[in-house]
């Protein structure tokens, strides 16, 4: 057997989803039936933030429609391209936040770990399109020193894992990850920060749940999913399996221009997300970063959903209305 074929025989089938993800802009618009005329400004947008969207969440985008939301999403677009006074590469100072690469501490109790920069999805209004990924991730060799860090400070109880998408690591990596962390005595939870289980359930494999099972903390999951159509039936079965290794599961939902906007949308998403034994935890205002002013949605136009979801829906099923502000101790809560 050649050397090649040993390689494909070991890549698990997530993984080569992962690969495989369109990452050509014509070839994102032939498979959805899209016209060539959007073609120019989405090479020009994804110059500057790459396009990257796996088949699973392809699949759950209505051809021919440039106006849907999950589309709207991840096409490139020329509006990325202009510079916006109030909009900045780093809307969080998140560069002054880092004792070392790789680990951010900007809350009391908490820390957290960009575990690497690859994601599943690139989400064009995603706050860290610009992040330093090279240079301030906590992989090799740095590593060592950001869990170090994290245990001189016995403050720190809780660790996050971000990125880029900590699930792209594989089983093996993140297990090895998570069980340097629980060495650290004073840390009691992990919270998992990922987009992986909507836009690519398979990814949820028995090997990640039996680590999870077995890992001795407090296993908590924050997904990303912003539209009910992100959830089908094979994200049902990812996260009743999360659900079912002991992972308590919240979801942030980031505010979004022709994506969630309106009242009808959010209430169907945090209904789907109960459905899916997930409790909906932040709306999020957009995190200002160049290339994404054209998603934003007021904070007037914002707190005016809430109002209409406290009208219609149970208080547990209606997030919390916050932006990020950088140098407070936590989110701001607007509503």
């Amino acid at each position: 057997m050649s050397s090649l074929a040993a390689v494909t025989r070991v890549i698990a089938p997530w993984q080569r989803l992962l690969a495989e993800a369109i990452v050509d802009p014509a070839e994102l618009l032939r498979v959805l039936g899209l016209p060539d005329s959007l073609l120019p400004a989405a090479r020009r947008a994804a110059a500057l933030f790459p396009l990257r969207v796996p088949a699973p969440y392809l699949q759950r985008i209505r051809p021919g429609d440039a106006a849907d939301p999950l589309l709207r999403q991840v096409l490139p677009l020329d509006l990325e391209c202009e510079t916006r006074p109030g909009y900045s590469t780093d809307p969080l100072g998140e560069s002054a936040a880092q004792p070392v690469p790789g680990l951010l501490k900007k809350y009391h109790g908490r820390a957290l770990l960009i575990a690497t920069g690859a994601c599943a999805v690139h989400c064009r209004y995603c706050f860290r399109r610009h992040f330093p990924y090279a240079d301030a991730h906590a992989g090799g060799s740095r590593l060592d020193p950001a869990l170090a860090a994290v245990a001189a400070d016995p403050n720190v109880g809780e660790v996050i894992l971000s990125g880029g998408d900590p699930l792209t690591l594989s089983d093996a990596r993140l297990a090895e990850l998570a069980a340097r962390i629980a060495a650290i005595p004073h840390v009691h939870t992990l919270r998992i920060h990922s987009r992986l289980p909507v836009v690519l359930p398979q990814r949820v494999t028995g090997e990640l749940l039996a680590g999870l099972r077995r890992l001795p903390l407090r296993k908590v999951l924050v997904l990303h999913s912003n539209h009910p159509r992100e959830l089908d039936a094979k994200v049902d079965a990812a996260l009743a399996a999360l659900t079912g290794a002991g992972v308590t599961l919240l979801n942030q939902a980031v505010l979004l221009r022709g994506v969630n906007d309106d009242a009808d949308t959010l209430a169907a998403l945090s209904e789907r997300l109960h459905r899916a034994q997930v409790l909906p935890y932040y709306l999020h205002l957009l995190d200002r970063v160049q290339g994404a002013a054209h998603f934003e949605v007021s904070q007037t136009t914002a707190e005016a959903l809430i109002d209409a979801l406290r009208a219609r829906l149970p208080g547990y099923l209606v997030p919390r209305l916050v932006r990020e502000i950088p140098g407070e101790p936590g989110k701001t809560v607007i509503a």
